[in-house]
């Protein structure tokens, strides 16, 4: 049986990587990523998500998530300006509206923007936008996937 003395765990806790993935709402699209950064990271990062504005999170990206195996019910909507003072090592706008509006972080931060399509948006049936949900959170899926093969 080994033994991690304190001064180690606090030494693991500061080569984590610190990831800020950043919406408008921090409602849908944030919130998956959010999800899948901490599935696949595992605890090689502390992974936060937030918009510009807090809209709640949504019921429908927790049920699409849900249906992939991830829990993201216990997720809250939180506003950027909670975050200020991390000094990030990756903020990752998720929408182009956050990117137009990210505020300026002074940290070494790589800023990485992929665009995804707002769920929440769609109009038409319930299949229909429950298939919209699915379909995003699988292209999110596969951009954070790949980000923590490339990352870590």
């Amino acid at each position: 049986m080994s033994v991690i003395a304190v001064r180690d765990v606090a030494e693991l806790k500061i080569l984590k990587k610190k990831i800020l993935v950043l919406c408008t709402g921090n409602s849908c699209r944030s919130q998956i990523a959010e999800g899948y950064l901490r599935h696949f990271a595992g605890d090689k990062a502390e992974i936060y998500s937030a918009g510009v504005e807090t809209h709640g999170v949504n019921p429908r990206a927790v049920e699409a998530m849900k249906e992939d195996g991830i829990d993201i019910s216990g997720h809250t909507s939180n506003n950027v300006e909670e975050y200020r003072n991390i000094d990030f090592d990756f903020v990752i706008t998720v929408c182009d509206n956050a990117r137009e509006r990210c505020p300026y972080f002074s940290t070494k931060a790589v800023k990485i923007h992929q665009n995804f399509p707002d769920p929440a948006k769609v109009q038409g049936t319930e299949t229909e936008i429950k298939n919209e949900f699915r379909q995003v959170r699988d292209f999110i899926k596969d951009f954070c996937k790949q980000f923590v093969i490339r990352n870590f």
